[in-house]
């Protein structure tokens, strides 16, 4: 199968999981607020402002679903993290993402999006916690590596080494916006995966 990339458009949003009319596979990308999970996925569909992207951590408050080239949707879900936020605080955050995860017979995995500059937060170990105890097959994509030096990559290994035991059969890419061929990987990955 193959799968173009820049044949998406946006469906609707969603405050719960869609009903079974949205019975294409789905890939949900989550992270923490202002990880550059909107960037990453105009990135990796070719588009500048396919999914919005903020200065103001902690804006995408839906399920927001894409539909890509009538093969899967990739579901963009609201950050986590933000407790500045009054607006959405973290028990919507986990009613939204409870609803969608449980029981979905269309997810194939999850997409964790990890800021490559950061140690792995709190909301980000929980979400690991989640994904294994679930059962539910998940990849990591650390962000922002276009702004990391050799020695703070060398750090990313070291963290990934220290979890090694919570990551087991769970594939790591990296974004780089430099690279010409960015998430090239990934996008073989989740070809063969859905």
């Amino acid at each position: 199968m193959t799968i173009n990339f820049n044949n998406i458009k946006f469906v609707k949003s969603f405050i719960k999981k869609p009903e079974d009319d949205f019975n294409l596979p789905q890939v949900v990308f989550v992270g923490k607020s202002n990880v550059g999970k909107s960037s990453l996925i105009n990135n990796l569909t070719g588009f500048k402002n396919l999914a919005y992207t903020s200065s103001k951590p902690g804006h995408t408050k839906l399920l927001n679903f894409f539909e890509v080239d009538n093969k899967f949707y990739l579901v963009d879900a609201p950050g986590y993290g933000y407790s500045a936020s009054n607006k959405f605080s973290f028990i919507e955050y986990s009613k939204i993402m409870d609803d969608y995860l449980n029981d979905n017979k269309y997810l194939r995995f999850a997409v964790i999006l990890i800021d490559g500059r950061r140690e792995f937060s709190e909301n980000d170990l929980d979400m690991i916690e989640f994904f294994n105890y679930h059962k539910i097959k998940f990849v990591i994509i650390f962000t922002k590596i276009d702004k990391l030096n050799q020695k703070e990559k060398y750090q990313i290994k070291v963290r990934l080494d220290s979890l090694k035991d919570k990551l087991k059969n769970v594939s790591i890419f990296y974004s780089n916006f430099k690279l010409k061929n960015n998430l090239s990987d990934f996008k073989e990955f989740l070809t063969n995966n859905i």
